[in-house]
């Protein structure tokens, strides 16, 4: 899931309102899979229609981007594209992970431990092909523009705030600021809650902004030596990173050292990791050649089309959704008339 920055990251708090009229690039399967995840039965099973075709990623994309547009936000989202060799090694981890999250629901479920049933099922989750094809497809009637990235996702939105195309990433991961974004949002909703783990309370989430230039300001570091530090925590070309080497302590290494190659008590595990071609893919990603995007309008009847009749969604309540946006807009529209009138 990404490298862990918190520690040496200092976020700022923002309303989503502070991002009206901006455009922000959102990384796809980083979302659809928080979608997957969360937006289950009370059993912990996917939501799906009667044909038994899995529709969570469809409810969280419509609501979430509903939620945005109201807001005057401009998401455009970036999918990724091949994946990266030295990716395969993570993968092939998180797989074996789902596995056993697997057997530990079916187990869960036969004897009717619900709880545990809902926590395990949340682990399970697989993107399908099918899935970022209907994804893609929501998108479209939604007037939401995508971008397909030759590689890394989160790269191709990092580009997208480099170039000025965007004004932000958005992303539950720390890759992007290691990708050069600009700026990055977390926790990118109106409104959410978390469930503490181990717990049965939930916690308050606010959506929140880094800054690359304050990142590397605070931290004292150029942006190879973060990416050096990254690849010392662990990314996903090389899970787990160097043994018994956190967050504070690579940083205190590569400010001392200055680069991979001059820290002496590692030298011995240096030999094994691929670390140039890892910088390489911070420092120099493949990126798409996207000067401009276009942004669409609402297609009502092909949204109540898509989700209502071709994926069983109810009418009633996806129609209301669409109304509560065209007042949003309305009001906004009417508002700025008075202001300019």
């Amino acid at each position: 899931m990404g490298l862990d920055l918190k520690p040496l990251i200092t976020a700022t708090p923002i309303k989503i309102a502070e991002l009206s009229g901006k455009v922000i690039a959102i990384d796809a399967f980083n979302t659809i899979y928080q979608f997957l995840s969360t937006i289950r039965g009370p059993t912990g099973e996917l939501l799906m229609n009667g044909r038994g075709e899995v529709t969570s990623h469809l409810s969280g994309l419509f609501y979430r981007n509903i939620n945005l547009l109201a807001e005057d936000i401009k998401p455009v989202y970036v999918f990724d594209g091949k994946m990266h060799t030295l990716k395969a090694q993570e993968i092939q981890r998180r797989s074996k992970l789902k596995q056993k999250a697997v057997a530990q629901y079916n187990q869960a479920l036969e004897e009717g431990r619900m709880e545990d049933a809902v926590k395990y099922g949340k682990r399970t989750s697989i993107l399908t092909d099918t899935m970022v094809q209907e994804s893609k497809m929501l998108l479209e009637t939604l007037g939401i523009p995508y971008v397909q990235a030759p590689s890394d996702g989160e790269a191709a939105a990092a580009h997208l705030t480099k170039t000025g195309i965007a004004y932000t990433s958005a992303s539950q991961d720390y890759d992007s600021i290691l990708f050069g974004a600009r700026k990055l949002v977390r926790n990118l909703a109106i409104s959410g809650k978390r469930k503490i783990p181990g717990k049965s309370g939930y916690i308050d989430v606010e959506p929140e902004i880094i800054e690359y230039e304050k990142v590397l300001k605070e931290t004292g570091l150029t942006h190879e030596q973060l990416v050096d530090v990254g690849i010392l925590i662990g990314t996903d070309f090389n899970p787990g990173g160097f043994s018994g080497i956190g967050p504070k302590t690579a940083i205190k290494m590569i400010k001392e050292s200055g680069r991979l190659e001059s820290i002496e008590k590692i030298k011995g595990q240096l030999t094994e990791i691929p670390y140039q071609d890892i910088r390489d893919i911070f420092l120099n990603p493949e990126v798409p050649s996207t000067d401009k995007l276009e942004f669409g309008t609402v297609n009502r009847e092909e949204v109540l089309d898509f989700l209502c009749v071709q994926k069983s969604f109810s009418t009633d309540r996806v129609a209301g959704t669409l109304d509560r946006l065209k007042k949003a807009q309305e009001s906004r529209s009417q508002s700025l008339e008075r202001w300019f009138g």
